[in-house]
């Protein structure tokens, strides 16, 4: 999951080697963090939210098939 939040926010931002994801798992639930440079951050959110939505939807999706709950978060 983590991975393929990777590959997509480093498509997004002009600056793709300040991205950064951390992985957090537990037995249910994975957190993913996305971490991107400050003037990548609206790229990335979009405008009211809706790119930060749609990477969470393409996360989630790819997460039902391993039966586990995804939440991505974004961190400044």
């Amino acid at each position: 999951m983590g991975e393929l939040v990777r590959v997509i926010a480093q498509a997004l931002v002009d600056n793709p080697e300040q991205v950064e994801v951390k992985e957090i798992e537990g037995s249910q639930s994975v957190i993913i963090e996305l971490k991107v440079s400050a003037d990548d951050m609206g790229k990335v959110i979009g405008k009211q939210g809706r790119i930060a939505k749609a990477l969470r939807t393409v996360v989630k999706a790819a997460a039902t098939k391993e039966n586990k709950r995804v939440v991505v978060e974004i961190i400044q």
